[in-house]
């Protein structure tokens, strides 16, 4: 077995939490670090993960020259700080999604880790998912023909109040960077870049999006129909359909245990998740890709290239143009 990897975590809520837990059942990972902006919540976040190393501060994390990556997991309004420093000390990064408040700081943070011969990737696990790298290749190789429709949706119920991060201008809140990440993002992965945006939206008192619709198009004729919403429970499907056929990913697209395809003139033929690859909904195949590029020496993943990145933050800054969400103090622009 490859020496274990060392991680550090940066960072102490309920994702640092999610990410930890797989991560240390990985054999080649080890997690000997974690950071708060307080030793109280590192202290406890590291015995409850038997952690040797709490920091109270990020800068001492940054520091540590044991640590081989850091997992970012703070709200995404501090993304950009946080990852920041972090390659500013020395350290490869892994970044939570969304990447940044907008594509000026994701580029700005690009720029850092290509300038310093650092690793920087998304923690878009999505694209690590070995049935949704299943999916994309089948339309890759033309088994529904042409692409013309994607759709995709995510919404929860809540009710979310005023007072919750998800309503929250300063926290960068709102349905669109928290989950509707998820269905531009699908709709990247099989498609590209769009040549058009259009999107509009419900917005709350406080001026976050509580839901918004968006219709992507494409210079092929490929268009996209995406939804997300804090404001009510959906679905959380998605669907590809082109010139031959169409593929149908049931609940919870982004982490699929099965999707459909049908093909014109053929029996539908389900594909299901691999239980060799582990168990469903789990966050060690974007932590594995992290680990197998580090070891090849690769500066960006292939899988969650950054170029790809940036295109989706270029995409959500668009929608938020469209619908008039902008955060406080916020600096736009590429």
């Amino acid at each position: 077995m490859a020496e274990k990897m060392r991680w550090g975590v940066l960072a102490t809520g309920g994702m640092a939490a999610a990410f930890t837990a797989d991560l240390v059942d990985l054999p080649d990972a080890e997690v000997v670090a974690v950071a708060s902006r307080t030793a109280e919540p590192a202290k406890a976040f590291a015995e409850r993960f038997g952690i040797p190393r709490a920091y109270g501060s990020w800068e001492e994390l940054a520091r540590d020259e044991e640590v081989d990556v850091v997992y970012v997991a703070t709200p995404h309004v501090a993304h950009r700080a946080a990852a920041g420093l972090c390659l500013e000390a020395g350290r490869d990064v892994l970044c939570e999604k969304p990447f940044t408040l907008n594509v000026r700081e994701a580029a700005e943070l690009v720029a850092l880790a290509r300038e310093r011969g650092r690793f920087l990737m998304e923690a878009m696990w999505m694209y690590c998912n070995p049935l949704v790298r299943r999916l994309k290749g089948l339309v890759d190789d033309g088994a529904i023909g042409e692409v013309r429709t994607v759709q995709a949706d995510f919404g929860l119920s809540g009710p979310f109040p005023p007072s919750h991060r998800l309503r929250d201008p300063a926290l960068g809140g709102g349905a669109l960077l928290d989950l509707g990440v998820y269905p531009v993002s699908f709709a990247h992965l099989l498609l590209g870049e769009p040549s058009g945006v259009t999107a509009h939206a419900a917005l709350s008192a406080e001026g976050v999006d509580l839901q918004t619709g968006m219709l992507l198009s494409w210079e092929s004729g490929a268009q996209a129909l995406l939804h997300c919403s804090i404001v009510g429970g959906t679905g959380v499907t998605a669907s590809v359909t082109g010139s031959a056929g169409r593929i149908d990913v049931p609940g919870g697209f982004f982490s699929p245990e099965r999707f459909v395809l049908h093909r014109d003139g053929r029996e539908p033929q389900e594909y299901a998740l691999d239980p060799a690859d582990g168990p469903h909904g789990t966050f060690r195949h974007e932590a594995a890709e992290v680990m197998r590029c580090l070891r090849a020496g690769e500066r960006e993943s292939p899988r969650v290239p950054l170029d790809g990145t940036l295109a989706v933050m270029r995409t959500l800054d668009a929608v938020r143009d469209r619908v008039g969400v902008r955060y406080p103090g916020e600096v736009r622009g590429a």
